[in-house]
């Protein structure tokens, strides 16, 4: 059972890990995070945890802002010295919620419903909600790092998403601002609604409204005039084409 968990005071947190490794000596501490941002980033990039072990107030903010930009990944834990996020915390599919100080016996409660779930029609029950707790699992948000700041982005101000000279950017519709942003575009097209964006080429998605103008172009492919405009290829790749004009109209894609 690999366990992820998030607290922002080291102590807690290190009382925590001791606690499940005591009561489940086959665990495995995958790692020990203490921010919202650190937290995304991390199940952004790495595959899910078994068992999420959740803190709600972390260093940058409440832990339910996570689930602002990425599907509950797993199973949830939820920690807390506050009674008051229950409901809350139970609309995101928590299997429990644990009072701080922490005791032995509630863990063990904790750990052993979790084992409960691992029966297979359970766990497809369990992925099943945690997958249609939201209206969508698609990225809503971004958290941007601008020097000492970071910026929250909504997702749909983003025009279109490209990558130049080995670093990623997004641009904004409204102010046609440039900004960094940490996932490959591979990443990314995961992550983002398909509905909304598409990726036309190697170099660039583009939201739908990012669309000016169409043009016919050589070998049956598309070229865009987009807003703002940009200087690079908006011309969508032959192997992309049919796609594309599928994603236009709103057929599903195979």
């Amino acid at each position: 059972m690999n366990v992820l968990i998030v607290e922002d005071e080291a102590a807690a947190a290190r009382r925590l890990e001791k606690m499940i490794l005591e009561t489940s000596p086959a665990a495995r501490i995958v790692d020990t995070l203490d921010s919202v941002e650190g937290t995304v980033g991390w199940l952004q990039q790495n595959p899910a945890p078994d068992l999420l072990f959740l803190d709600i107030q972390l260093a940058d903010g409440s832990s339910f802002e996570i689930f602002e930009h990425i599907a509950p990944p797993c199973p949830i834990i939820f920690t807390t010295a506050f009674d008051e996020y229950a409901i809350q915390a139970f609309k995101v599919n928590a299997i429990d919620y644990l009072l701080k100080p922490i005791k032995q016996t509630e863990l063990k409660q904790a750990l052993d419903r979790y084992a409960r779930l691992q029966q297979p029609e359970k766990i497809a029950a369990m992925l099943h909600l945690l997958q249609s707790s939201r209206p969508e699992n698609y990225l809503r948000r971004m958290l941007i790092r601008l020097g000492n700041s970071i910026k929250l982005v909504d997702v749909n101000d983003a025009t279109y998403f490209y990558t130049q000279n080995k670093i990623n950017f997004l641009v904004l519709l409204d102010s046609g601002k440039r900004l960094p942003v940490d996932y490959p575009l591979d990443k990314l097209e995961t992550l983002l609604d398909p509905e909304k964006f598409f990726r036309i080429n190697r170099q660039m998605i583009i939201q739908l409204k990012a669309i000016k103008e169409m043009y016919p172009f050589s070998k049956s492919r598309i070229k865009l005039d987009l807003e703002p405009p940009i200087d690079l290829d908006t011309i969508v790749s032959t192997e992309r084409s049919a796609h594309f004009k599928k994603w236009l109209i709103g057929e599903k894609i195979d």
